[in-house]
């Protein structure tokens, strides 16, 4: 008997390959390719080797095809199934994959017929960004099908990159000749079908949006009897509106499909990522017990808690670290959204509580938490929203990338939140949060160490932080954040820790380059603004901190720092304002309500200014319990007890700061303030001495501190400020 023309291709494939894989069984056959279950001699794994059909084989040409493949084995992305190995053996064209022991989203729906919504929008948003990681490589699919997604453990997989590239480059006439079509009726995007040979991502994103439709409704958008039928309905007919095929299909999910779906290719979205983050349910609802006036808008509210590090390597708690801010520093853009500050989302840091009680006390209405594990290239971060109010999770992701792709990951957990809280943007808003600040992620990497260094508030973390700025910069000489950080560290090193007048220097110089590179730039305007002051240029210098606040209202540095040099010149009326602003900003803050309080003493406002002291220390209390070792919060404390009349435990608070750094000129000059509170005038010049001799250089602050009051007549004093 003679053998079948499947038994033979079988056997000539074997031979061909034997060398390098050993072929068991066929796995399956389309239209393309026939898939055979392998060994794969050298590595020891089971793969799926894919031949082409030998009359395909012969139209496309092996050059050609080995091209495209190469292209796409370039992408690496835990959505898309990789490429193991290509080539030509014995007349034949094959590729090879991982074998995955799962199903096609094809055999999926020949079994259940439709999926849920839930279902359907995870393996939607899995192949859209799978997609958009693949169009920002150059590369569009030209067939997304159900037979082309593999499912496997929940996660759904494309495969097949590069082949209907190369089959489209072979050319209508040839492919007519062998009966092939490029593209699949069924989810062919209209330009596809007319033939376009340059298609760009926005096609897949339609073919994936008929792929989603017949998920939800087990029917395709288009049906005939024939192909061509088929294919002129696409053009000829709407897409029939899910709403009339589904009751409960949500509102949202349905113009999300609609627009993808969209004959035009300029109608649909932009990129498939844009797609992706639209395929989110917009789930939350106010809040029953706050009661919200007709026609009021709602301010939403949240917190975002620093990031896990799944890391091996716990240095990479930076890394962590500064993704929660970034992703902070984004939404607190936005106008009707409000967003706990850093400051008080990382007093949370490391502690087990629920998080529904670190919700309550940060009297937000949903808490994003995270984890990041960072393996050299690679980057896997898991993110979840969780609502305050039942706990129940309003949505989760996760992102296994190349680090280079960090960018893109906090834009989209970002938009994501946006949509879960049904925040509606302006399109300033929209453009901020999308900015990129860089587009090296090394430069990056350094900004986000440097960042680390510059919370922990000490002069050798600042002088790392001047570091890592600095390597960034190096690396990105146009990073205008990274700029504002180096004049930031050496403002505060010069008011704190190092009064040289090359630090005054290098924040002029750095804070004007930022500038330069950024005029938008808020952070830039108030490190220029505190440059400006610190030099004792203070019109300037509030001319640029009002531009910093009307660029970003939420920005605590700028209020802060302006009024801190209104308190340098004595405009005790012109600072209150600017502090409870801050204040207002970052409730947790105990900085700005302490210096609130010296503004209303300097006035004379006594009534007003005990409110803020016992508000201030409170604040520190609450933030002692969590942070005990904060030097600077026990030292700012010990001087509020003391204008409170609380000397024993002014001086208790004052000794404890100097346990944990004697060192500290910042410290040392707050000491002194308490010890001249208190009267103890010798303590307090030897103090206030020790303090400038650390480098405290900050002259103008002490010439107008009314907590040095009792010293300005002693000659030992005056002596000080002329040696400054």
């Amino acid at each position: 008997m003679e053998a079948s023309p499947l038994a033979e291709m079988l056997d000539s494939v074997k031979t061909a390959l034997e060398s390098r894989y050993s072929i068991e069984r066929e796995l399956g056959r389309g239209g393309m390719a026939t898939v055979y279950l392998a060994q794969d001699f050298r590595h020891g794994r089971s793969v799926a080797v894919k031949v082409l059909h030998p009359e395909l084989a012969s139209a496309l040409g092996a050059d050609r095809f080995l091209r495209e493949i190469k292209l796409a084995a370039r992408l690496n992305h835990p959505h898309i199934l990789p490429l193991f190995d290509s080539g030509e053996a014995g007349g034949f064209l094959f590729y090879v994959m991982p074998y995955i022991d799962g199903e096609s989203l094809r055999d999926r729906l020949n079994r259940e017929g439709q999926l849920t919504l839930e279902d359907t929008l995870a393996i939607g948003r899995a192949v859209a960004g799978a997609l958009d990681y693949a169009h920002r490589n150059h590369i569009v699919h030209r067939d997304i099908k159900p037979e082309n997604i593999m499912l496997n453990e929940g996660e759904a997989m494309v495969m097949d990159f590069g082949i209907a590239k190369a089959v489209s480059l072979a050319g209508s006439d040839t492919l007519t000749q062998t009966g092939m079509v490029v593209g699949t009726p069924a989810y062919v995007s209209p330009e596809q079908a007319a033939g376009e040979i340059e298609i760009d991502g926005r096609s897949d994103q339609y073919s994936l949006g008929c792929v989603m439709y017949e998920m939800l409704t087990g029917e395709r958008p288009f049906t005939g009897p024939t192909a061509r039928a088929v294919l002129t309905k696409r053009f000829t007919e709407p897409v029939p509106s899910l709403s009339k095929m589904l009751d409960d299909v949500p509102e949202e999910i349905d113009r999300a499909l609609s627009k993808a779906l969209s004959r035009d290719a300029a109608a649909r979205f932009s990129t498939s990522g844009e797609f992706a983050r639209a395929l989110v349910l917009q789930t939350v609802t106010t809040p029953t017990n706050v009661p919200v006036p007709e026609g009021a808008q709602v301010v939403k509210s949240m917190a975002v808690l620093p990031f896990t590090n799944m890391s091996a390597d716990v240095e990479n708690e930076y890394f962590t670290d500064g993704m929660a801010e970034e992703i902070i520093n984004a939404l607190s853009k936005i106008k009707s959204l409000s967003v706990a500050s850093r400051t008080s989302s990382f007093a949370y840091k490391g502690k087990t509580e629920d998080i529904r009680e670190i919700g309550k006390k940060l009297e937000v209405s949903a808490v994003l938490e995270g984890s990041v594990r960072k393996m050299g290239n690679k980057i896997r971060i898991s993110v979840q929203l969780i609502s305050v109010t039942n706990g129940y999770q309003l949505w989760s992701e996760r992102y296994d990338r190349e680090i280079e792709d960090v960018f893109a990951i906090q834009d989209e957990i970002a938009q994501n939140i946006v949509k879960a809280l049904r925040v509606v943007l302006s399109e300033d808003e929209k453009r901020a949060i999308e900015k990129m600040p860089t587009e090296n992620v090394e430069a990056y990497d350094y900004y986000l160490r440097g960042r680390k260094f510059f919370h922990q508030h000490r002069r050798t973390s600042i002088e790392f932080a001047r570091q890592m700025f600095t390597r960034a910069i190096e690396i990105d000489p146009e990073y205008a954040l990274a700029h504002a950080g180096i004049a930031d560290c050496c403002s505060i090193l010069y008011m704190y820790f190092d009064a040289r007048e090359s630090n005054l220097k290098q924040a002029d110089i750095a804070s004007k380059k930022a500038l330069q590179l950024d005029p938008d730039l808020a952070e830039a305007h108030s490190a220029r603004g505190l440059a400006y002051s610190l030099s004792k240029q203070y019109e300037p210098a509030m001319q640029e901190f009002e531009t910093a606040i009307k660029l970003d209202p939420k920005l605590y540095e700028a209020p802060y720092f302006y009024g801190r040099a209104c308190l340098a010149q004595g405009r005790w009326s012109e600072a209150a304002p600017l502090f409870e602003k801050a204040s207002a900003l970052r409730p947790e803050d105990y900085q700005a309500p302490t210096f609130l309080a010296a503004a209303f003493a300097g006035q004379g406002r006594i009534h007003e200014a005990s409110k803020a002291s016992h508000r201030a220390v409170n604040v520190i209390e609450q933030w002692l319990d969590l942070n005990p070792d904060d030097a600077r919060a026990l030292n700012l404390g010990a001087t509020i007890w003391s204008n409170l009349g609380q000397p024993e435990k002014a001086l208790e608070w004052a000794r404890r700061s100097l346990v944990i750094d004697k060192e500290d000129p910042q410290l040392l000059y707050n000491v002194a303030c308490v010890y001249a509170i208190e009267g103890m005038k010798d303590d307090a010049i030897a103090c206030l001495e020790r303090a400038i001799d650390k480098g405290y250089g900050h002259k103008e602050w002490i010439e107008h501190d009314s907590d040095l009051n009792s010293l300005r007549s002693d000659k030992r004093f005056q002596a000080l400020l002329e040696r400054m």
